[in-house]
């Protein structure tokens, strides 16, 4: 099981990388993570970011 940290204005997450479903631009240079199982969540960074991110995790 592989984790990413992803860091959000309110609080930053580990995320497991297996439950990211989704991802979609948001206002403001950030973007949604959809999560399998579990609300979305807003994160700092724009799409292309957020997916090396999560790619290189």
């Amino acid at each position: 099981m592989k984790f990413v940290q992803l860091y959000s204005r309110g609080g930053n997450y580990l995320v497991v990388t297996d439950n990211i479903a989704w991802l979609r631009a948001a206002e403001n240079g950030q973007t949604t993570v959809g999560i399998v199982g579990s609300s979305p969540l807003v994160v700092d960074g724009n799409i292309d970011e957020i997916a090396e991110t999560v790619i290189a995790g």
